[in-house]
C-alpha cells in the first residue's frame, strides 16, 4: 500500500499533466478555428477547379489527351500518397489512416498490383518504414509543423509526383487523407488523381465550347494545377482535422486527469485518516498500559 508521500508525489504530478493538457487543447481550439476556415475556403475552388477540368475532359479526345488524363493504359503499378501530422497526441488520427492505407496495400497485392508509398509527414514516415520501409519512394516531413500550409508546399511535392509518373515509376496514383466532419470527427478519404477521374458532370451535356488554342493544350496546363489544388485541399483538410483530433484528445486527457486526482486524493485522505487512526490505538493502548 503506497505512503502519504507517494500519493502526494503523484496527485501533483497528476495536476501538473491536468494543466499541459488543458493548454493543448486551448492551443489546439485556436488553431483548429484557423484551420477549418482555410480548408473552408479552399473547398469551393477545389470543387469548382476539378468540375471544370472533368467538363474539359469529357469532351476531350482521348487518343490525343495528355498522360495524366488518360493514364498509362495500365493500372498495375500504383503510387499511394499518404497525407499524417507531423505531430503526436492526436488521438487515433494517423493509426486510422494508416489502418486504411495498409488494407489498401493489401489489396492491390492480392490483385497482383506494384504498390509504392509517398509520404507526407513525420507519423507517416515512421509507421510506414517500419512496417512498408521498401515501399517509400519519397518521404517529407514538417509541412504541417508551419503556421500556414503554403501552395508552394503542395506544388513542390506535385513536382516530384510528377517526375516520377514521367518517369513510368506508377501508373495510377491516390490521396489518402483525413476529412475534417468535427472536433470529434475525422474521415478517412481516398482520391485519385492520376489519371483522372471524370464522373458525372453536368456541364458536359451543355452546348459544346470552342477551345482557344485547344483543349489538349489546355488539359496540358489544366491538369497539374489541379492536382497542385487537390493536394492543397488534402493538406489543408489533414490540417484541420489534425487540431480537431488532438483537441479532443487532450479534452479526454485533461477529463481523466481530473477523475485520477479525485481517486488519489479520496485515497490519500483514507490513507491518512488509517495512519491517524493506528497512531490514536498505540497511544490509548499505551495509556491503558500504564
Amino acid at each position: 500500500m503506497p505512503n502519504l508521500k507517494s500519493l502526494k508525489v503523484r496527485i501533483n504530478s497528476v495536476k501538473s499533466t491536468q494543466k499541459i493538457t488543458k493548454a493543448m487543447k486551448m492551443v489546439s481550439a485556436s488553431k483548429l478555428r484557423r484551420a477549418r476556415e482555410a480548408a473552408e475556403a479552399a473547398l469551393p475552388y477545389s470543387e469548382k477547379m476539378n468540375r471544370m477540368v472533368s467538363t474539359l475532359a469529357a469532351n476531350a479526345n482521348k487518343a490525343s489527351a495528355p498522360p495524366l488524363l488518360t493514364g498509362t493504359g495500365s493500372d498495375k503499378k500504383h503510387l499511394l500518397v499518404v497525407i499524417t501530422s507531423d505531430r503526436g497526441l492526436c488521438g487515433g488520427l494517423n493509426t486510422s489512416i494508416f489502418k486504411q492505407v495498409k488494407h489498401q496495400i493489401e489489396s492491390l497485392e492480392s490483385q497482383g498490383k506494384q504498390v509504392k508509398l509517398f509520404c507526407i509527414g513525420k507519423k507517416g514516415v515512421d509507421l510506414f518504414h517500419n512496417a512498408f520501409g521498401s515501399y517509400v519512394v519519397h518521404k517529407i516531413e514538417g509541412i504541417s509543423k508551419q503556421k500556414r500550409i503554403n501552395w508552394d508546399d503542395a506544388n513542390n511535392q506535385v513536382q516530384h509526383i510528377i517526375d516520377l509518373f514521367d518517369k513510368g515509376e506508377f501508373d495510377v496514383c491516390s490521396i489518402f487523407y483525413n476529412k475534417f466532419k468535427s472536433a470529434i470527427e475525422q474521415q478517412v478519404t481516398q482520391q485519385q488523381v492520376i489519371p483522372l477521374e471524370v464522373g458525372d458532370v453536368a456541364e458536359a451535356s451543355c452546348a459544346p465550347y470552342d477551345y482557344e488554342p485547344g483543349e489538349n493544350e489546355i488539359l496540358s496546363d489544366l491538369l497539374p494545377r489541379n492536382l497542385t489544388v487537390q493536394l492543397f485541399h488534402a493538406l489543408l483538410e489533414n490540417a484541420a482535422s489534425e487540431q480537431g483530433a488532438r483537441m479532443t484528445a487532450m479534452d479526454n486527457a485533461t477529463r481523466n486527469a481530473g477523475e485520477m486526482i479525485k481517486k488519489l486524493t479520496l485515497q490519500y485522505n483514507r490513507t491518512r485518516q488509517a495512519a491517524i487512526t493506528s497512531e490514536l490505538i498505540e497511544i490509548i493502548s499505551g495509556a491503558e498500559a500504564v
